[in-house]
């Protein structure tokens, strides 16, 4: 009778795990039923990579935002309706960019494989195709087989996508949530060595951190001065890059002026307040370790809550659900 108790809660235990790990994604998934799919979205991607080189940066985190929000089911893509507020219209969420692209390779998609491919698994192969464009080969192993959501709810954004703001707790608290180890978060948070950020949601380290109209004495003050003379104001909503002379390279810069003490969020500064987190960074500075880990971080982040067999749908257009 023990015996069999034992076997009954291991399975039990291994099946939460398998749905935790992403239950039926599998490579090529799309191999029988449309076989173009993933060379599709990879040309559609590339063409707008071409001439848009901020768009990786854009799809990371709006890939970010979906998987941190029911799952990595495409909610993010989801507009408003006059009963609802969609996550994409909140507060996170409102300097979002790139569904355009999204919305371009499923049109494309569609024409091909009708009623096949889901906007989920668009967006999460569209992300790791405009930050291969760079290196021209895939830079991470994407496995599909997820379905869209039906429900994007504005509160679930704001009460579950972790703020610039955060300490290292909450970070952690945050991650952890989502099955994610402190690994996964320095690793992930190495995707800021593209993009932008805006002075609103960090100018209270050069003006206000704790309430005394001061700096964040953390922050590298010569770094902290050049922040400065772009961000003039706490209001102030100009783009800065987060990685100095380097945004549009996707390469492990970030851990290095990170070192530096030169994050430009305090999320980011949190990293270097725990000796785990912080010997990870350190550790990171070598691209071709960043580039390792980042694919299994990846992999991990895009498995989070996935809906698949039969839950959910797959969307004709990836802002609407079906009717």
């Amino acid at each position: 009778m023990k015996a069999n108790l034992l076997l009954l809660v291991s399975m039990v235990v291994l099946g939460v795990l398998g749905v935790c790990q992403g239950g039926s994604l599998r490579k090529k998934y799309y191999k029988s039923a449309c076989p173009l799919a993933e060379e599709i979205v990879q040309k559609v991607t590339w063409r707008h990579v071409s001439s848009n080189p901020n768009l990786p940066a854009k799809l990371i985190r709006m890939h970010f935002h979906d998987c941190f929000v029911r799952g990595c089911d495409g909610s993010v893509l989801l507009n408003s309706t006059a009963n609802s507020t969609a996550e994409k219209d909140a507060g996170p969420n409102l300097s979002l960019a790139g569904f355009d692209v999204i919305d371009d390779i499923k049109s494309q998609l569609e024409k091909t494989c009708p009623g096949v491919v889901s906007c989920a698994d668009i967006l999460a192969l569209a992300t790791r195709d405009s930050v291969s464009f760079q290196f021209k080969k895939s830079m991470w192993e994407v496995l599909t087989g997820r379905r869209d959501g039906k429900v994007s709810l504005a509160s679930e954004a704001l009460a579950n996508i972790p703020a610039p703001v955060f300490n290292f707790s909450s970070l952690k608290q945050s991650f952890a949530s989502k099955g994610l180890t402190v690994h996964d978060l320095v690793v992930l948070s190495g995707a800021h060595t593209i993009g932008v950020g805006h002075c609103n949601f960090f100018s209270n380290r050069l003006y206000n951190f704790t309430g005394k109209g001061d700096a964040d004495p953390s922050l590298n003050s010569t770094y902290a001065a050049f922040l400065k003379t772009k961000c003039r104001s706490l209001s102030d909503t100009t783009a800065v890059e987060m990685d100095p002379q380097s945004s549009r390279n996707f390469d492990s810069n970030y851990f290095a002026i990170l070192k530096q003490n030169k994050g430009l969020f305090q999320s980011d500064a949190a990293l270097l307040t725990n000796k785990g987190a912080r010997k990870i960074a350190l550790e990171l500075q070598d691209s071709a370790d960043f580039f390792t880990e980042f694919a299994q971080s990846m992999k991990r982040m895009g498995a989070i809550g996935v809906l698949t067999g039969r839950a959910g749908e797959i969307r004709k257009k990836c802002s609407i659900v079906n009717v």
